[in-house]
This record gives structure tokens, C-alpha cells and sequence, in this order.
């Protein structure tokens, strides 16, 4: 079967499940070839490790109909590409390309109009980015891309396809102030704060859409909204999506857990609590400094990487207990604030909002002039 055909059917399979809506959309994705994109190679989970995938093993009609399911695809490992791999790799995933309903939900949430100029953080593989440039012209795309040699390849794609957008190697955690000021700042990497350079880049009335992380791994998509005084605002959408940190947010190396006893007590927060997509992203909001493990009995360990602190639980009979040790007292953190959530009803993650100003960054539930809140590390 073609890529044409192909494509065809995967637009048609977005546009059934609501995933793409926008007419101007719908034809960028089907004009934007994403095999181009994904090179000869990429990384599928192999029990514990990465295994590579190469298009001359699968065939091209294989080859084809992977690179237009809805899947994300792994292309770099510990920043080890897949076509450079010669066999299965333990580690963390770099890169990758995203699916593409989650490419097209970021581009329609972001509400990018005609004649508006974007940046957007992250190039990756230059899917998304050429996806852009066909909606909007190559002059009005400015794309960061951090790994040099990411960037070297999705350029030579981008080209290859006859797009030629604005592709700057760099930390887009700055931005990009050459091509400022934009309409509209795309992250296709998680953060856990907005960088101040974001907001200075933005136009008046402009947006940020990105995903809200941290070393707890929980995560949360928003489009934030610049006002005249300067403040971004917005609500989280509540959608299930995860992107991987931007590597300068990465978690450092987390001390070792040696499961000090400590202070021990019982507890009302039961881990597996913790399974909730909802419930995971009010815990980090809680110990945003920690690191999240879980337990073959069902429990959770918490382990501060600035301080060293630590918390574990065991069962204890018909509920749990919890060891803490170390100056933070992580699952009182954590305690509180869902316990905090519990008390307004536990809603979903849409419930809950952001405002941003270039001092202090928050998260809010419910209202965000009157009810918990938390405040972001920057």
C-alpha cells in the first residue's frame, strides 16, 4: 500500500476520533510524509531494554504502515540513535516522534492562525516543525532543537520534503530571541516551570502550550495566555499526555535509598492512590524535589535528590505505614496536598489552572484567587 494512501487513512482515522478538526490542519498532515521523518530506523521496548527496528529487516510496505499508526516511536536512546544501534540498549529514551494525534491536539490546542509566527521548542525528528511550516510558511516557523546532531538530521528531512523554516541549534529554554516576538511558543518537551525568556519572547496576547512535568514523571497539558500586564494564564486540559523533559529540567542522579527507618507512622494515603493520573500530578505538585519508585507489594518510595530526605511504606495490616527520614518530610508533603485535592472533591486534573509571572509560578484548584495552590520550582 502507498504512503499516500496511507496517510490518507490515518487523517481519516484523526478526524473520526475528534483529533483533528481544523481544515488547515487536516491538510498539513496529509501533505507532511512522516516515514521521511523517522530516517531508517527506530526503537520499540524490549522488556527492560530498547530494541531497534530497521526499514530494510521490516520491508517497505511494514515500514510504511508503522510510521502512520498513531504511535509514538522511540528514535534516540541516551542519545544513541536508533540506526546507529547494533543491538538492544538499556536507558532513557532522548528523542522520539510523537504520535501524531498528540502532534495535531498541541498544534490545535495552541489555536495558531494564519500569518502568526510560531517557535517551537524542540525540532526532534522536524515532523511537527514541517507539519507547521506547510500551515503556516516556512518564515513564520522557528524551531530550537538542543542535540546538535537532531537538529543536523531534521534540517536535511525538512529540506528534503521542500521545507526550509527557521532550524537554530540551542537551549530552548532560552528561546529564540532573533526571531521574536511570536504569536505563539510550541514546547514538544515537558518543563517544570515556564522559563522567564518565554514570556519575554511572547507577543501581547500570545500563548504558551506545553506540558507541566517534573521527577515525579506526572504531567499535565496547558495552553497559557499572555495578558497586557504581562501575567500567563490558563487551565490544564486534563488530557493523559506525557512528553519527555526538556534536558536541561532533566532529574539529576538520585541518591542512593537505603530505607532508613526514621520516623515511622501510619498513614491515611494509600500508594496506589498514587496510579491516578490526577492523583500522580498533585503528589509531585506536593514534593516537587522527588523522585517516585514503586514496589512489587504495591508501595511507594520517595527520594529528594537536593536534600537526600527519604519516605517509604510498608503494609501494616489492613492499611500502611510510612518511614521517613532526612530534613523534608516527603509524604507529609505529599499527604497534604491530596489530602488538600480529596477535600474539594478530588476532580480531575481540568480543575486545576496556572499563572505565570516572571517571579513566582503556581498551580491552583478550583479558583485560582481562593483554593490550594502551589508554587512551581524556578
Amino acid at each position: 500500500m502507498s504512503s499516500i494512501t496511507l496517510r490518507q487513512e490515518l487523517v481519516d482515522e484523526l478526524a473520526t476520533r475528534g483529533h483533528l478538526t481544523d481544515p488547515a490542519w487536516r491538510a498539513a498532515v496529509e501533505a507532511v510524509p512522516r516515514e521521511l521523518f523517522l530516517g531508517d530506523a527506530v526503537f520499540r521496548p524490549d522488556g527492560t531494554r530498547w530494541k531497534p527496528l530497521r526499514r530494510n529487516a521490516l520491508g517497505d510496505e511494514e515500514w510504511l504502515r508503522l510510521a502512520y499508526s498513531d504511535s509514538t516511536w522511540v528514535t534516540q536512546i541516551d542519545g544513541i540513535g536508533a540506526a546507529e544501534a547494533s543491538g538492544p540498549l538499556s536507558g532513557r529514551p532522548t528523542s522520539s516522534s510523537t504520535l501524531p494525534s498528540l502532534v495535531v491536539r498541541m498544534l490545535e490546542l495552541a489555536g495558531v492562525g494564519a500569518g502568526e509566527k510560531v517557535l517551537e521548542i524542540g525540532t526532534g525528528t522536524g515532523y511537527s516543525t514541517a507539519i507547521l511550516s506547510h500551515r503556516l510558511g516556512d518564515r513564520l516557523v522557528h524551531s530550537v532543537e538542543y542535540d546538535p546532531e537532531l537538529a543536523g538530521s531534521a534540517a536535511q528531512r525538512l529540506h528534503s520534503a521542500g521545507y526550509f523554516p527557521d532550524c537554530v541549534v540551542g537551549d530552548g529554554l532560552r528561546g529564540h530571541q532573533n526571531g521574536a516576538d511570536y504569536h505563539a511558543i510550541i514546547a514538544t518537551c515537558a518543563v517544570r516551570s515556564i522559563p522567564p525568556s518565554w514570556l519575554w519572547q511572547l507577543h501581547d496576547g500570545g500563548s504558551i502550550t506545553t506540558t507541566i512535568s517534573g521527577w515525579m514523571l506526572a504531567s499535565g497539558l496547558i495552553r497559557l495566555a499572555l495578558d497586557e500586564e504581562g501575567v500567563a494564564r490558563g487551565r490544564f486540559t486534563g488530557d493523559p499526555v506525557t512528553y519527555m523533559l526538556a534536558r536541561p529540567h532533566e532529574r539529576p542522579p538520585r541518591p542512593t535509598f537505603y530505607q532508613h527507618p526514621g520516623s515511622t507512622r501510619r498513614t491515611d494515603i494509600a500508594p496506589d492512590l498514587l496510579d491516578d493520573w490526577t492523583a500522580h500530578f498533585v503528589a509531585q505538585l506536593g514534593a516537587p524535589s522527588a523522585e517516585l519508585t514503586r514496589s512489587s507489594d504495591g508501595g511507594a518510595a520517595l527520594v529528594d535528590v537536593a536534600s537526600g530526605s527519604q519516605a517509604w511504606t510498608e503494609p501494616d495490616g489492613d492499611g500502611w505505614q510510612v518511614h521517613q527520614d532526612g530534613p523534608l518530610r516527603l509524604w507529609d508533603q505529599v499527604e497534604d496536598a491530596l489530602t488538600a485535592w480529596q477535600e474539594q472533591g478530588s476532580p480531575d486534573q481540568a480543575a486545576f489552572g496556572m499563572t505565570v509571572t516572571e517571579w513566582e509560578q503556581t498551580v491552583w484548584l478550583g479558583d485560582p484567587d481562593d483554593g490550594p495552590r502551589w508554587r512551581l520550582p524556578t
